[in-house]
């Protein structure tokens, strides 16, 4: 069976009862197995994770803007996490046989629906982007929801499709096709956010540290701490142990240590190295965080 698997993440992790009706609206959708959730309060974002054939994937993001666009408002949104929408992005990404242009195709189709049926601004990334300064959702995301109306004055970011004006309360969309992507944080045992800008500038490639990893340092004010948070968007080449000893190793420089890391949503199993939760000191990690795992149970 050719799957498709999808990732969205929406900007709401602290009303447990509004993420729960929105995962109850994706499940709901016939042809469409919902493997995963995760939210984050001080991100105030959650993750879901549901895949299937390409038709049912589909309508499951058309139903997932339905449920989210009246219950998200973000001019009362705050949290650590860089954010768009209120929807922010959706990714489509191959599973097993699927081609990227499958997951191509998908997407901008998508793109086109949701633009039209909830008047939102969308614009396509990755391997779905018409413009090739829009293939890094950082680009896109800059500014936020709070620059929008005044970055999409500029014709240079009018959306790939719908409206060249935020929606008031839901912001813009960014949806695209991408190959897997491991969301993985590390937090630090001190409160000095300078110290986790410094370490996410010196592992990140845009800044010339690792190849395939983006990073940010963000606060988490409720547990006074901050964190190292991570895209690493090739596993194989910048494998997580890597990224792993890198922070643990520039934290040490500057005199902060690793208090335990993190995976968000799932995780392929060729990724995670012997002993995950000793070499990684990851916390709260389990087998049905393995995307493999997660499709066996669901099948």
């Amino acid at each position: 069976m050719a799957l498709i698997e999808c990732v969205p993440n929406i900007s709401e992790g602290q009303r447990p009862d509004t993420v729960s009706a929105i995962a109850d609206a994706i499940a709901s959708v016939d042809g469409v197995r919902l493997l995963d959730r995760s939210s984050d309060p001080a991100h105030n974002r959650s993750v879901f994770t549901f895949a299937g054939e390409a038709e049912p994937v589909g309508r499951a993001v058309i139903v997932l803007f339905e449920a989210v666009i009246p219950l998200v408002d973000l001019r009362v949104h705050r949290g650590a996490h860089p954010r768009l929408g209120a929807v922010d992005v959706v990714p489509f990404v191959p599973i097993g046989g699927t081609t990227m242009a499958a997951c191509v195709g998908l997407a901008r189709q998508t793109a086109a629906s949701v633009a039209e049926r909830f008047d939102l601004p969308v614009y396509l990334y990755e391997a779905a982007a018409l413009i090739d300064a829009r293939r890094n959702l950082a680009d896109i995301r800059r500014g936020e929801f709070e620059g929008l109306a005044t970055k999409m004055a500029s014709p240079e970011w009018a959306p790939d499709f719908g409206p060249a004006r935020p929606h008031p309360t839901a912001g813009a969309t960014v949806i695209g096709a991408r190959a897997p992507l491991i969301a993985f944080n590390v937090n630090l045992a001190t409160d000095r956010l300078d110290i986790a800008k410094a370490i996410a500038a010196a592992v990140r490639q845009s800044s010339g540290g690792l190849p395939f990893v983006k990073a940010l340092g963000l606060a988490l004010d409720h547990r006074g701490i901050v964190q190292v948070s991570m895209n690493l968007t090739n596993y194989e080449e910048t494998p997580i142990l890597r990224v792993f000893e890198a922070v643990r190793s520039e934290a040490d420089r500057r005199g902060a240590a690793v208090l335990e890391s993190e995976i968000v949503g799932l995780v392929p199993e060729a990724a995670l190295p012997a002993a995950p939760e000793q070499s990684l000191r990851l916390a709260g990690f389990s087998s049905s965080q393995v995307l493999e795992q997660r499709l066996k149970v669901k099948s």
